[in-house]
């Protein structure tokens, strides 16, 4: 079944700009399309709609980026037909509209991220702490300098913003506080410390890791997990989750006047059941 999922997973990515349905996935790998849905969700924790989704909202951050096509030429480039759904469902993933992450690098060149917790939004929440290690061939990638974000998010694959997150140190260490009890899982990343802005939103290599089970908060606890990241492969799903203005001052800043606001609660994007449509 593991294999199954990783074959269709290289299949989309690799024809994700091309109109594509499940049942085109599904003859590549020999499955029915309910049967490959059902594994494929168990395997990567998505449906093969919102991984297809997620290499081509990736795809549009990078155009958003590199060209100055508007965003409705950037909608129909990456495979959506109604500019309105595109950027509801852009802002979902990423966290900022379309025409907001394209000021991005402007605004983290004057503001660079630096390192921040940020608490969730309960006072007598419980907590989740720990330390985030890179691989060998992470540290490679990443060019010797790791800015590393850890978050906890509502769904395996992560969107929007975390209920808990922080930009860590050098010593790798976070402690998370005011999770509201529930089931989370905690994801991390790394993003090449010396990159540019540009860089750091559109990354060349996915350098991630979390729990492989979700983490289960209840009021006053204080739960330990470890993490190591490690380089992904490239058909892997991207994180599209903008971190670096999370952590930039001018974030930090605004907390500061609304102390008790914390971070807004990550909610995951409304799938539809498995059909004969990506």
């Amino acid at each position: 079944m593991q294999d199954v999922a990783t074959e269709a997973a290289r299949f989309i990515a690799a024809h994700a700009e091309e109109k594509l349905s499940l049942a085109d996935v599904a003859d590549h790998v020999g499955y029915s399309p309910f049967h490959l849905a059902r594994a494929f969700e168990w395997s990567t924790g998505q449906p093969p709609g919102r991984f297809l989704a997620a290499h081509r909202f990736q795809r549009a951050k990078r155009l958003l980026l590199d060209t100055d096509a508007r965003i409705s030429e950037v909608c129909c480039a990456v495979g959506f037909s109604s500019q309105g759904t595109f950027t509801r469902r852009f802002t979902a993933e990423v966290g900022v509209s379309p025409g907001e992450f394209r000021r991005l690098p402007h605004r983290l060149a004057d503001a660079p991220p630096r390192p921040v917790a940020v608490p969730g939004r309960a006072g007598g929440g419980g907590a989740v702490s720990g330390t985030v290690e890179l691989s060998p061939a992470a540290r490679i990638a990443l060019g010797g300098g790791a800015s590393i974000y850890v978050g906890l998010f509502l769904s395996r694959a992560p969107s929007g913003v975390p209920v808990s997150g922080a930009l860590l140190d050098g010593e790798g260490r976070f402690h998370l506080t005011g999770v509201p009890p529930g089931r989370y899982w905690l994801m991390s990343t790394a993003l090449a410390a010396r990159a540019c802005p540009s860089a750091q939103l559109v990354p060349s290599w996915n350098v991630v890791g979390g729990s492989p089970a979700p983490v289960r908060v209840v009021a006053g606890s204080a739960e330990r997990r470890e993490i190591t990241l490690r380089v992904a492969p490239p058909w892997s799903a991207p994180v599209l989750v903008a971190l670096p203005p999370l952590a930039a001052p001018i974030a930090q800043d605004r907390r500061r006047q609304r102390p008790s606001a914390g971070l807004p609660s990550s909610s995951p994007v409304k799938t539809g059941s498995p059909g004969s449509r990506l």
